[in-house]
């Protein structure tokens, strides 16, 4: 089963962090996505720009309105994922717990609607 690990944290411009501290931040990354190659777990995932350069679009009648910005102000936004293969939730949860962690990390099957 397909499953998508959120990574939730303060909004972060990285670009705007020391090098040292971004630097530190990927390499916990990469750490994590060694792991997952070296235990044969499928995965694929991206870090995400700051909430602040998203895009919305919502239902206007018949039309869709475009907003600048994420949909919801929070302290925490999605700040990247990860897609990986396990077997089962406790497994996914092992995985996760490998991932470095912001505020939050959340864990959600993902809804296979090929069959």
């Amino acid at each position: 089963m397909k499953y998508m690990l959120m990574l939730f944290e303060n909004d972060t411009d990285w670009d705007a962090v020391p090098d040292d501290q971004r630097d530190a931040a990927l390499d916990e990354h990469r750490t994590f996505v060694e792991f997952l190659e070296e235990s044969g777990a499928a995965h694929s995932g991206e870090a995400l720009r700051p909430a602040n350069t998203a895009t919305t679009l919502r239902p206007d009648g018949d039309d869709v309105l475009v907003t600048d910005g994420p949909y919801l102000e929070l302290k925490e936004n999605l700040a990247g994922f990860y897609i990986i293969e396990a077997p089962d939730l406790d497994r996914a949860i092992d995985i996760a717990r490998r991932c470095p962690i912001g505020t939050a990390t959340e864990i959600r099957p993902i809804w296979d609607v090929s069959s």
